[in-house]
């Protein structure tokens, strides 16, 4: 291995260290207790080493987006495969977001709510958020011919019902029925469609 290989990969794994910490901290303290000079002390590396991997706290933030946007897609996608049939697939997807909004709520936080320069639906759009989207659209496609309005439509239903049961501004006993009404529409979506 060459000297510039082996820097790349030290780059990496300290850059990978200051993310984990990130998302340590955050889910155990939230995201005020977050910044770059509590990360140096966290970690054992200076601020400018910290400032050399990311321009500041929003950089970092999005990074663990990022790192999210692959967690969440492998779990949806897992959930799609654990059903038998597309309808089941919606709704165990649906499920699946909604318990990993919940569970994880700094890193969801940092997904779709703290301000970052990650964009969808753009160029740019990066190819983790991509796949994200795509593992919501799978499980839409059988059911419509506008596969992205209808996501979209999918994905703010489950962004929202996630927000307002973490809020605790809806009945978390009723989350499975909610989740039935949202299934319900994207599948009347195809059917109307055929009428």
């Amino acid at each position: 291995m060459g000297i510039a290989e082996r820097k790349g990969r030290e780059r990496a794994e300290r850059q990978s260290h200051i993310v984990g910490a990130a998302r340590i901290i955050a889910e155990r303290e939230g995201w005020g207790a977050v910044t770059i000079r509590r990360l140096a002390t966290e970690i054992e590396y200076s601020q400018p080493v910290l400032y050399s991997h990311f321009e500041n706290r929003d950089a970092i933030v999005a990074a663990v987006a990022v790192e999210g946007f692959q967690d969440i897609a492998g779990v949806l996608r897992q959930a799609a495969s654990d059903s038998i049939d597309p309808r089941q697939a919606l709704e165990f997807v649906a499920l699946a977001y909604v318990d990993f909004a919940l569970s994880r709520p700094a890193l969801y936080a940092a997904m779709f709510v703290l301000p970052t320069d990650l964009r969808f639906a753009a160029a740019e759009t990066r190819p983790e958020l991509r796949s994200a989207f795509a593992a919501l659209a799978a499980v839409v496609t059988p059911f419509c011919s506008e596969v992205a309005v209808v996501t979209e439509t999918f994905w703010a239903a489950l962004h929202g019902l996630a927000e307002l049961e973490r809020s605790g501004r809806i009945r978390p006993e009723k989350r499975h029925e909610r989740i039935e009404r949202v299934t319900t529409a994207i599948v009347g979506v195809g059917s109307s469609a055929e009428s």
